[in-house]
């Protein structure tokens, strides 16, 4: 894959993930305008989380049934509704409907996480991943940035209209660029894939992973739906720019760990994986001094969505390696851990926050790391089953593939 398509990948992730996790700097105005109570402000992001957890189990499997470059571009165009729908807005009702839509149809992100794998080489798959998930984090990170600065101009629904007119975009980008993909066999029926898409969960590789990616973004959701809350308050008392700035930390840390697919492509994701986690736990020790110190905020940021990235981009390249005839099914079935865990984070931290202050925010988010790194620890532990997939080495031949 040419790096100019890597990068309108990675860029495709980036806006649709960038559709659940714009609401993070402006909880506070967009709560307000639309009448939801502060405590219940966290919902304004969980919405989306479950909606993309749908999403997960009902659309992911589709890439391993149908063309995935048309069905990217027909979930872009489906996310840009929901996007439309939620700016225009004139009741709660109204924006939570047009955030779950849109968290529906952002699992585009999985499915071209899932292109990217499959037209990669075994030598390449990792470093090919670690490229095109990186838009997930700037997506995520980087849509703080720029929420905060639209809001502060135009208000918070300018955000929204501004991401439904890059998804059409893309749609129709995505169509003119990628080419379709060939596959040596025929592709199982959709029903037959989705009930395949159980039978992943009794294995080991996959549920190992699967529960480290569960507390890994609970855990990285404490933080980023939870963190406007106390900068807006005393004694920083900062606006939705200053707020987004925190982005560039986070952006910073992710992009850091750039090589976290090679490190996963030279067979390293296992040890990688426990000191990430080690490190994502220390992080929290400076997250905690916000009320304190924005400078060991910004250093504990920095530290936390390097571990994240580190993490994720290893989990993705350790599963679909051992499934390559499955790309879309595994990273989907991965992904609902990364949704669940998401939304217990966005809608934990503000209750926390509401009754124990940052202090407790801080608790709970470093309380799902160590959850992530004792997951970790307990497999390294037990003895290795032999029926458990492997992953390919990246000096032999892809296996052949086979229909589930």
């Amino acid at each position: 894959m040419d790096v100019w398509r890597r990068l309108l990948l990675a860029v495709v992730c980036g806006v649709a993930v960038a559709s659940i996790y714009a609401a993070q700097p402006v909880l506070e105005p967009m709560g307000r305008d639309l009448g939801v109570s502060a405590e219940l402000t966290g919902w304004i992001v969980a919405t989306g989380q479950f909606g993309y957890l749908a999403g997960l189990v009902l659309l992911v499997p589709l890439g391993d049934v149908v063309d995935r470059r048309r069905l990217i571009a027909a979930h872009l165009a489906l996310t840009a509704a929901g996007m439309t729908l939620t700016a225009s807005a004139s009741a709660a009702w109204m924006a939570f409907a047009g955030l779950a839509a849109a968290g529906v149809f952002a699992v585009v992100v999985q499915t071209t996480v899932a292109y990217a794998a499959s037209v990669s080489p075994p030598a390449e798959r990792g470093r090919n991943i670690g490229v095109v998930t990186s838009g997930v984090v700037v997506g995520i990170l980087g849509a703080r940035i720029v929420t905060g600065t639209l809001a502060e101009v135009w208000g918070w629904r300018s955000v929204y209209a501004v991401l439904a007119v890059l998804s059409l975009g893309l749609a129709a980008l995505v169509l003119v660029a990628l080419p379709p993909e060939e596959r040596p066999h025929r592709p199982a029926g959709y029903g037959r894939v989705v009930v395949a898409l159980g039978g992943l969960f009794g294995q080991r590789v996959f549920l190992t992973r699967g529960l480290i990616a569960f507390f890994l973004f609970a855990s990285f959701g404490t933080l980023w739906s939870g963190l406007s809350l106390p900068l807006a308050d005393a004694p920083w008392r900062l606006n939705e720019s200053q707020i987004g700035l925190f982005g560039i930390a986070g952006l910073a840390g992710a992009l850091g760990a750039a090589r976290a697919g090679r490190w996963a492509d030279a067979g390293r994701a296992a040890p990688v994986t426990g000191l990430a986690l080690a490190l994502l736990i220390l992080s929290w020790a400076a997250i905690a001094r916000l009320p304190w110190s924005l400078w060991l905020l910004a250093a504990g940021i920095v530290l936390l969505d390097f571990a994240v990235q580190v993490v994720h981009v290893s989990n993705q390249q350790s599963l679909t390696a051992a499934h390559p005839d499955r790309t879309s099914s595994v990273i989907g079935g991965y992904m609902l851990f990364y949704s669940l865990g998401s939304a217990l984070g966005a809608a934990a931290t503000t209750a926390v926050f509401t009754v124990h202050g940052w202090t407790g925010s801080s608790l709970l988010g470093a309380g799902f790391a160590a959850c992530a790194l004792t997951v970790w620890a307990i497999d390294r532990r037990l003895p290795r089953d032999n029926a458990t997939p492997r992953p390919e080495k990246a000096d032999t031949p892809p296996c052949p593939a086979t229909n589930p």
